[in-house]
């Protein structure tokens, strides 16, 4: 670690300082109100060290953690391009420009920053987040095809049996329709009663997310045709799936509650998927497709009517395709 370095109070703006024929640049903590002289060689971090600032760095300047991250509020041009270690992680967890490993940057002029205040509860955080978890990522964004089923005549269904046979139920159904899913690269993100929300193209890369999820949709309907034998048999009942389908840019990340961990999507495009399920009841329909997700496949699968309806919860008038099961 160089030495020399130094921490100061704030004090009217001044110039660059050289110190043992060293050339120091000024770093401006916003959190601690202090300047701090670093030479070109030293990084941030260690800057932060020399001075005295307990500065969070949990993987002890190895690039495995964001713990030590700042945010340049000015000055970001100043510093040096990301190493390949701050570059990978950068990358894996989809961190802006402006955020930066302390550990791993250098600087080649004056910057302003600010330090996140870090607890322990932040630090058990961003160490799932770097697991080895599929989609285990700090909220990005990208384009996904998102997919809404829910079961016809469930409720009727699960007020005629006990509640034990109803959860055996849908524990088999939740199960049988999973691993379709996961055969066209798509991903179970949330289950409420009979509904399904799953998305295509969040964790493994697709060509064409939309065609996935209704080649899923299909494959489902398939499956139902020997599910609804066990149930015939069981209970003299039968199931039946609507699907709404949209495509659109969310947010999506790998979101922890302690007792539970799942990959989730937030953003109106999941609503607008949400809303494009329920219209099936209106319409008699068993899957309905957006008008952004038909672009994508339109000429590679087959659609019946077109609907132009207001949608529940939004403004206008939308237009959804029917497509062949």
């Amino acid at each position: 670690m160089p030495n020399g370095l130094a921490c100061e109070e704030v004090t009217p703006e001044r110039p660059l300082q050289e110190k043992k024929g060293e050339m120091m640049f000024e770093i401006f903590s916003r959190t601690d109100n202090k300047i701090i002289y670093v030479s070109p060689e030293s990084t941030i971090l260690e800057a932060m060290h020399e001075a005295e600032i307990n500065h969070t760095h949990v993987c002890g300047d190895k690039a495995r953690c964001t713990t030590c991250r700042v945010y340049i509020m000015d000055g970001l041009s100043n510093c040096l391009p990301r190493n390949e270690k701050e570059t990978h992680l950068a990358e894996k967890l989809g961190l802006p420009q402006d955020i930066r490993l302390a550990c791993q940057t250098r600087i080649s002029g004056n910057i302003t920053i600010r330090r996140p205040v870090v607890d322990d509860l932040d630090i058990e955080i961003v160490l799932k987040q770097l697991g080895d978890t599929p989609g285990s990522k700090l909220g990005q964004e990208k384009n996904l095809a998102i997919l809404f089923t829910d079961i016809e005549n469930y409720t009727e269904f699960a007020e005629a049996l006990p509640a034990y046979d109803v959860v055996h139920v849908l524990n088999r159904y939740y199960q049988t329709m999973n691993e379709i899913i996961v055969q066209h690269k798509g991903v179970i993100s949330d289950v409420a009663g009979d509904g399904i929300l799953a998305l295509f193209g969040a964790i493994e890369d697709s060509k064409n997310p939309v065609l996935g999820a209704i080649n899923a949709v299909n494959a489902m309907n398939a499956a139902l045709t020997q599910f609804n034998g066990y149930l015939k048999q069981m209970y003299d009942r039968s199931f039946g799936i609507r699907a709404g389908i949209n495509f659109g840019k969310v947010i999506v990340g790998n979101f922890d509650t302690g007792m539970m961990s799942k990959i989730s999507a937030i953003g109106d495009a999941v609503n607008f998927a949400s809303r494009i399920e329920t219209a099936n009841k209106n319409f008699g329909t068993k899957m309905l497709i957006s008008q952004s997700a038909y672009e994508e496949v339109q000429g590679l699968v087959k659609t019946h009517k077109i609907y132009r309806t207001i949608l529940k919860g939004k403004s206008g008038e939308y237009i959804l395709y029917e497509v062949e099961i």
